[in-house]
């Protein structure tokens, strides 16, 4: 049970594995204002920097799952740089119906909703492991305007223009799930730049070291292509942003 070694490779020196920068990240915490001892669940962690760095930055606990056994060991590595091991730990173990053994302040998804098989399957998964009034954060794409074509949303990794909302109507779903929004902080262009130039730098940088590896044809398909179709589609069209939701 792993991810396939180009998630890994593309990301391998990603902390975040979505569009959001530090900052970014920071921001979230401080909107939200956890207190100390705020029990988090984060699932489809990956390498635990909203953990790590809410446990040195807010004194949170909690724990992260993520099926990528090198993100797992890198969010462990963290924890034990910030000073935090104590406070966070980290399962390797699928993120899809895991549910925790008691209900927690804060339960996360942040950027994978595909654990719930869609934004509603897994808002109802989240809730499973959450305290009565407790926070629920969920991160999902959005459109930033109106895609043309099935063409423009497949290049956004859309299956069609009706995977994702516009962010109106991203959060009137949510309410039609039973959800108040009370905060959200999304990405903007640079922080999805960061997050996806940088993925182009760790493949051609692995690929210079791998010429002859099995997964070399596959990465170098993906530097031909994805730069070209992040500019012209995923940057224009392309929203991405994390929900603060309360139940009504």
């Amino acid at each position: 049970m792993d991810l396939p070694r180009i998630f890994t490779v593309r990301e391998s020196s990603h902390r975040i594995h979505n569009p959001f920068s530090p900052a970014k990240l920071a921001t979230l915490g401080a909107a939200l204002r956890p207190a100390p001892g705020t029990r988090v669940l984060d699932l489809a962690s990956g390498s635990g920097e909203m953990l790590c760095t809410w446990a040195r930055d807010h004194r949170v606990t909690g724990t992260g799952v993520d099926i990528s056994t090198v993100f797992t060991e890198q969010a462990r590595a963290r924890a034990v740089e910030l000073g935090v091991a104590d406070r966070v730990g980290f399962v390797h173990g699928d993120a899809a119906g895991y549910v925790a053994d008691e209900p927690v302040d804060l339960v996360a998804c942040l950027g994978a909703t595909w654990i719930g098989d869609g934004l509603a399957g897994t808002v109802k998964l989240l809730a499973r492991s959450l305290r009565d009034g407790g926070l629920m954060l969920v991160g999902e794409p959005y459109w930033r305007r109106e895609v043309p074509d099935e063409e423009a949303a497949r290049a956004c990794h859309a299956q069609s223009k009706d995977d994702f909302l516009p962010l109106p109507e991203l959060v009137e779903r949510f309410g039609g799930l039973g959800y108040d929004v009370v905060e959200m902080v999304l990405a903007d262009q640079d922080s999805w730049d960061r997050y996806r130039a940088a993925q182009w730098l760790n493949l051609r940088r692995w690929l210079d070291e791998h010429p002859g590896d099995e997964l070399a044809a596959e990465v170098r398909e993906e530097l031909d292509t994805e730069p070209v179709r992040y500019t012209r589609y995923q940057r224009e069209y392309l929203g991405w942003g994390v929900f603060a939701l309360m139940r009504r």
